[in-house]
């Protein structure tokens, strides 16, 4: 959660933002801590009292995890990280649980990207889950998902939200001292101190991948030579990247490999010359879904370029929101990055659509960028005077109404 800087009135009052004061509701707070360089408020009576806070810095992980592995804490660790939250459950110092609010270490895109269930089936269920209903739940009795494929999953989700910890520098967290629910225990495969050094042996070991692999939007390609001796994984990896018109992290889905597991595969076949890796193709995007994102790009550089004269901070804003997106616009926009000229990634988008109908495509397209559009309107009314946004909410009205009669829907 960013945070502006806070300062305090003449009286010693401190004005704090709604996202802050509205989770704390109105109960008073004591002084746990002060100094001329901190001030820390908390509830020490309340059940999950906050007994230790602080900042994320680079390597701090290593040596938080540590600390409650050796002192055997109970409780939780919630870490704040730009775009989202994750929190790590421990019990007697040892971790047993993990939740993300990041919509790639989602249950669902968890068992999606182990090629366990299409994207349209995952679309519908997640319509469907509410307080009596999980997602796990409703998997199992649909027969999609065996339950043990789904506890393979949670437990891969779990430590996937962990391992990726160990890249976070910057961030904050604090500890909230509480009992562990029996229910949200979950046995991992090794102890805190292994996934510990698992962690940052992925770590070291991800780096030295990246420098080959470039990027896993890249496409793996074969380079002719001759493979001899490969292992069952590999030969699926090399008859997978045959067409060439498939990027590393779908050829991952597609044979059911972990990312970290695709990414020490795919390594092997480009240190062995097997592999080459291409950039995305730069090919304009054809049919009815180019059409598409091509009249709203054009919209949102317009938009861009008037809002960012008034406002710098326009495009941070823009990333945050479009990170904040509810369900289903971010599966639609998931790792879709604003690019400098205020568009967005098409090809990025077209990828995670793959696996819908057509007809699911065009409307979950248009959903998204019409929420995004509405999303941009309200800085234009924000920053810009009347006379300088209502040209620029007209054209994305016209847009709109141009786009839903394209796919023939009209509201």
């Amino acid at each position: 959660m960013a945070v502006p800087n806070l300062k305090i009135g003449s009286g010693g009052t401190i004005k704090l933002p709604p996202e802050i004061y509205r989770p704390l509701g109105e109960q008073p707070l004591t002084v746990i801590s002060a100094s001329s360089a901190h001030l820390l408020l908390g509830r020490p009576d309340a059940e999950g009292p906050v007994i230790i806070s602080g900042i994320l810095e680079e390597g701090a992980i290593t040596d938080l995890l540590s600390y409650f592995n050796m002192f055997r804490k109970t409780g939780i660790l919630n870490i704040q990280l730009d775009g989202g939250m994750k929190s790590l459950y421990f019990q007697q110092g040892e971790i047993v649980f993990a939740t993300s609010s990041f919509a790639s270490e989602d249950l669902g895109e968890v068992l999606f990207s182990l090629g366990k269930i299409e994207k349209d089936a995952l679309l519908e269920l997640r319509s469907q889950v509410n307080r009596h209903n999980s997602l796990g739940k409703l998997l199992v009795e649909r027969g999609i998902v065996a339950p043990k494929d789904l506890w393979l999953a949670a437990r891969s989700q779990v430590e996937y939200i962990i391992y990726t910890l160990f890249s976070a520098s910057a961030g904050g967290f604090y500890f909230q001292s509480m009992p562990i629910e029996q229910e949200q225990i979950l046995r991992l495969s090794m102890s805190t101190q292994n996934i510990i050094m698992e962690g940052l042996r992925r770590l070291d070991e991800k780096a030295l991948f990246m420098r080959k692999i470039i990027s896993l939007q890249h496409y793996p390609q074969e380079t002719g030579k001759e493979a001899a001796d490969l292992s069952q994984a590999e030969a699926k990896l090399m008859n997978a990247a045959q067409s060439g018109q498939q990027n590393a992290q779908d050829l991952f889905r597609q044979i059911g490999l972990r990312e970290f597991d695709g990414m020490r595969i795919l390594f092997g076949l480009i240190e062995r010359r097997l592999v080459r890796m291409e950039e995305t193709p730069t090919t304009e995007i054809e049919g009815v879904l180019g059409q598409i994102l091509a009249a709203y790009n054009s919209l949102f550089k317009v938009i861009f370029v008037r809002v960012l004269k008034v406002s710098p901070q326009f495009p941070q804003e823009v990333a945050q929101s479009l990170r904040d997106l509810p369900q289903p616009y971010s599966f639609v926009l998931r790792d879709v990055e604003l690019q400098a000229d205020g568009t967005l990634d098409g090809h990025r988008i077209v990828e995670n659509l793959v696996g819908l109908t057509e007809g699911d495509k065009k409307k979950l397209l248009a959903d998204s960028l019409c929420e995004v559009a509405f999303m941009e309107t309200m800085a234009l009314r924000r920053e810009l005077d009347v006379e300088q946004a209502r040209p620029l909410i007209a054209r994305v009205q016209e847009v709109t109404t141009k786009i839903r009669e394209m796919i023939g829907r009209s509201e």
